[in-house]
């Protein structure tokens, strides 16, 4: 099954999994964005007129230090949702470590949100990967209800932030480094 296809099957799990989600307020927040475009540009990008806001995304890292992915507003983005039970999260840990390396001198800042986990249990998959970034801890899915019409419940999910916090792009499964590497130096040569 090809990428395209298996992200259109992707999707049809995301509204499943969100009850077809109307982007409404709820009391847990404000709405969930919604893309306008699901189909990424030759470069994997959403082009910049559908992009819309990241949510608000803080809170506790897995070493206790608070993270507020605003405070990187300026840089591109790279959030990966994980789990240490997860295998594609497993599979594609190496993939992400290897991109955030060869990027991070382009204005590139990977942030990891661990879902549903122990804390001892994620610091343990992230030390045996060598993680060289903070991982948000999740373990009740409260922040990944603030995504919910963009990223599945059940992880890994890869979103892009450009320079200005808006989402530039998303890998629903496993993703590899090739598939990765393009979009975020795309996106690093992007002018603020």
């Amino acid at each position: 099954m090809s990428r395209t296809s298996l992200l259109s099957v992707a999707l049809v799990g995301v509204l499943a999994l969100t009850g077809c989600s109307s982007g409404s307020a709820t009391a847990e927040g404000p709405s969930t964005p919604q893309l306008k475009a699901v189909d990424p540009g030759e470069n994997g990008l959403i082009a910049e007129q559908d992009r819309p806001m990241a949510p608000t995304l803080d809170g506790s890292t897995l070493e206790g230090e608070r993270l507020d992915v605003a405070d990187y507003r300026g840089q591109v983005v790279v959030l990966n949702f994980w789990a240490s039970w997860c295998p594609p999260c497993r599979a594609e840990a190496p993939n992400l470590v290897e991109v955030a390396e060869q990027t991070a001198d382009e204005g590139v800042q990977f942030i990891g949100v661990n879902v549903k986990n122990a804390r001892d249990e994620a610091l343990a998959f992230e030390r045996k990967q060598g993680v060289p970034y903070p991982s948000l801890h999740d373990q009740p899915g409260v922040l990944l209800t603030r995504f919910r019409a963009l990223v599945p419940q059940v992880p890994p999910t890869t979103l892009l932030l450009d320079r200005q916090g808006r989402i530039a792009g998303r890998f629903i499964g496993g993703v590899t480094t090739d598939e990765l590497l393009v979009p975020v130096q795309a996106l690093a040569a992007e002018q603020a």
